[in-house]
């Protein structure tokens, strides 16, 4: 009898224990802004390993993106044109697609030409740390880590309005 009840109260417990584990898991981390960014280390596409602390003071415009969505694909001429224009200022701008089909990946950065730093994470490993899973979104981040901005969705990066923002945190 008393076995009986030391082994009930044990499955409770350990059912209790697992139920706890397993809601823990299933929480998922939104950076928002004034929240520290996320490290991260990727291998860029001209060969570079880049991580989110290797911008030496520089002001970090890290975006998600992919060659299958639209609103990514509609927003970067505009990223492309910012990161130009803000390049001299100290603004670095990181594009990194979650795409996994590599072959499409490249074909399509050969024809858009882009002249930011760009970067393929097939995984999706980093945006998920940041809690990003629509795209495209980007972070801008200061030289100590700290989410400044968060634009969720296609921006113009060439609007008057954007550029004031990003030049007021430099």
């Amino acid at each position: 009898m008393k076995i009986e009840a030391i082994l009930k109260i044990l499955i409770v417990v350990a059912t209790g224990a697992l139920i706890w584990v397993a809601s823990g898991t299933m929480y998922e981390r939104v950076v928002g802004v004034g929240d520290s960014a996320p490290q991260f280390r990727v291998v860029t596409d001209s060969g570079q390993t880049v991580s989110r602390s290797d911008f030496g003071g520089k002001l970090l415009v890290l975006n998600f993106w992919a060659t299958w969505c639209p609103p990514c694909i509609q927003e970067l001429p505009s990223l492309d044109s910012f990161a130009r224009q803000m390049k001299s200022k100290g603004v670095i701008v990181l594009g990194v697609s979650v795409d996994r089909n590599e072959q499409i990946y490249r074909q399509f950065l050969e024809r858009a030409k882009i002249s930011f730093l760009t970067a393929r994470d097939p995984e999706a490993g980093i945006s998920a740390s940041y809690g990003t899973f629509k795209y495209p979104e980007t972070y801008v981040i200061s030289a100590d880590g700290k989410v400044l901005e968060k634009f969720i969705g296609p921006e113009n990066w060439t609007d008057p309005k954007i550029i004031e923002r990003i030049e007021r945190l430099l």
